[in-house]
């Protein structure tokens, strides 16, 4: 069961102008289950990405990169589950490219305006042929109301759908973003071990839509890990289809692109929160948050480290307040001069270490309270510097082993 999270009410998803989701089953792993998915874009609209780091990246990473490099207009994107299309070679590239040309066929445009998104299992041979033959339905399917099911047809081993939107105003004049997102195991982000999308009416310049995505996602999917693995597959889109009626925002510096800036990073933050309370298997959603650094590169190192360790994520999952895990954490974090002597640890409003050492009047049974928690924040001042940094994330459950021993069958 997710951790404090329902699946979104379509009524509360907003269409964005400019912007149609159409839907369908085309059998790409499995019969009947929706598992291809297109989102067409109005003429004169931007994408922009952020992918994974994994140097093993799937065909469509590949293709995507080559499509956005190429400066083509972007007209659709279409996504697939069931098949990562990763691990594939020259073949799976070739694949890609295939299913870019047999969506452009049919929409009249050049296959470069295609960007095609796989998620699955890695290193099996895709579907070519069920894709395309699918793609009239997902088509005739398009709608711009369809993010509740394109949330639907996104995922694999989640068990909720993931979507969300806000309203804003700029220059007076209304502004929509929506997104869906999807992930539950092999997430690290370094970008982001999932898919995202979001888009927006904002009338932005596209060469503003690369920093913009970038500082969406360091501060929101670079910031959760499930189980500490990069996927093949990760990528996080923006769109902006540039329809509202307010002036151009030609300046990230603006007072208009910070108000957009910062109504994307809060809906990016829910889905990428989102996929943390939707984790395999999870119990438990943790917030880490690491001060006093040197810098907040420090204060990531450490967070990762707890968020990462096996010994912590089962303690938690248990309830078991063995709290020394989270110290060996911090210790092995990679802080050369770490002073351990000036470390403190919280444990929701439970102060529960202080200058390295376990405090007097810490007792377990305090502990104890907070780890049956279902939302559990840890804070490690480290008391050398004034950055801080956050990372979310679960517990380990024995049913995230049942769930990844099971996933290919």
């Amino acid at each position: 069961m997710p951790v404090n999270l329902s699946a979104p009410d379509p009524a509360n998803l907003l269409p964005v102008p400019g912007v149609r989701l159409g839907v369908t089953m085309a059998g790409v792993r499995k019969a009947n289950r929706r598992d291809l998915s297109v989102i067409a874009l109005d003429e004169g609209a931007a994408v922009a990405g952020v992918f994974t780091s994994n140097r093993f990246c799937a065909a469509p990473v590949q293709v995507c990169r080559e499509h956005l490099a190429g400066g083509s207009a972007i007209r659709a994107l279409l996504i697939n589950t069931g098949n990562a299309n990763a691990g594939t070679g020259a073949d799976g590239l070739a694949r890609a490219r295939e299913t870019c040309q047999a969506l452009a066929g049919l929409i009249g445009c050049a296959p470069a305006q295609v960007l095609p998104f796989s998620t699955g299992v890695i290193m099996e041979t895709l579907p070519v042929d069920r894709i395309a033959a699918g793609l009239p339905a997902a088509l005739a399917a398009l709608r711009d109301d369809g993010w509740g099911e394109a949330a639907l047809g996104i995922m694999t081993t989640d068990t909720v759908p993931k979507a969300a939107s806000r309203r804003i105003k700029i220059g007076g004049v209304p502004v929509t973003l929506s997104g869906i997102s999807k992930g539950a195991g092999m997430i690290r982000p370094n970008m982001a071990t999932m898919l995202g999308f979001v888009a927006t009416d904002a009338n932005i310049a596209p060469t503003l839509l690369q920093p913009l995505v970038k500082a969406a996602a360091d501060a929101s999917f670079n910031r959760i890990t499930i189980d500490g693995d990069t996927s093949t597959n990760d990528c996080f889109m923006l769109i902006a289809s540039r329809r509202a009626a307010h002036a151009e925002i030609t300046s990230l510096d603006s007072a208009d692109a910070k108000t957009l800036r910062e109504a994307l990073v809060s809906l990016a933050q829910e889905l990428a929160q989102a996929i943390v309370r939707d984790g395999e298997g999870a119990t438990k959603f943790i917030t880490i948050t690491v001060e006093g650094g040197r810098d907040e590169a420090e204060c990531k190192l450490a967070a990762y480290a707890i968020a990462h360790s096996p010994l912590v994520k089962t303690a938690f999952f248990a309830s078991d307040p063995n709290l020394g895990r989270i110290l060996a954490a911090v210790g092995y974090a990679g802080i050369a001069d770490l002073d351990q002597g000036l470390i403190d640890l919280h444990l929701d409003d439970v102060h529960v270490v202080t200058r390295g050492g376990r405090r007097p009047e810490y007792r377990e049974e305090d502990g104890q309270r907070v780890m049956k928690q279902a939302e559990i924040t840890i804070r490690i001042g480290l008391n050398r510097g004034a950055a801080s940094a956050t990372v979310w994330t679960c517990d380990l459950s024995h049913d995230y082993v049942s769930i990844n021993a099971d996933y290919r069958s």
